[in-house]
């Protein structure tokens, strides 16, 4: 059975810790596949600073076009808004049965799973897997011995589409913090100079 790790996120724009991370899943862990699964609307973020739908996914295509085991994914595109993870991953599993789904996330994420709708479907039914952060604060008891989450030793990456965002409109230069193609994309479109 193939094993498929989900990368949520809304990535505004996808920047080179993204690549980074799914890249060192997809060699160093048991995971097959990750999927790049662009959130329309998260519903803890404002929607109304994200760029289009398919602008952010056509990024990703750009910026995983040369990783085969990395895949854009637009799932969560053709569900009900704003959505919830246990929902998605409900979805993927009628329509893929044959894939075991995993998701991925960052330590300070896993710090508060708590909070996510029906987490304890998902914990019961996905395996996690995490990834390190400077900052993730206190471990909550319920996860650190969960058979079900698997820390995997990935580089610390401490950078966000918001600096990003921030600096080009501050007229900064991110050429280095975006894969070539991406950073092509959001210069020919100007897109985050306002």
């Amino acid at each position: 059975m193939l094993k498929i790790g989900l990368y949520f996120g809304t990535f505004n724009p996808i920047h080179i810790g993204h690549l980074i991370i799914a890249n060192h899943m997809a060699e160093y862990s048991n995971l097959d596949q990750i999927w790049m699964v662009v959130t329309p609307h998260n519903p803890h973020k404002q929607k109304s600073t994200l760029l289009d739908d398919y602008h952010r996914l056509h990024m990703v295509h750009l910026a995983t076009e040369d990783y085969p085991k990395i895949k854009p994914s637009d799932i969560e595109f053709k569900l009900p808004q704003p959505n919830y993870t246990v929902n998605t991953l409900f979805h993927l599993q009628e329509k893929y049965p044959e894939y075991e789904f995993s998701l991925i996330m960052g330590e300070d994420n896993l710090n508060s799973l708590h909070k996510w709708k029906n987490y304890e479907v998902i914990l019961q039914n996905h395996d996690i897997y995490v990834y390190p952060r400077l900052h993730s604060g206190e471990m909550d008891p319920q996860f650190s011995d969960n058979p079900k989450i698997h820390r995997v030793g990935a580089p610390i990456i401490e950078l966000s589409s918001t600096f990003i965002r921030e600096s080009i409109k501050n007229k900064k230069n991110v050429t280095p913090l975006l894969p070539h193609k991406v950073w092509q994309y959001v210069e020919h479109n100007l897109f985050y100079k306002k």
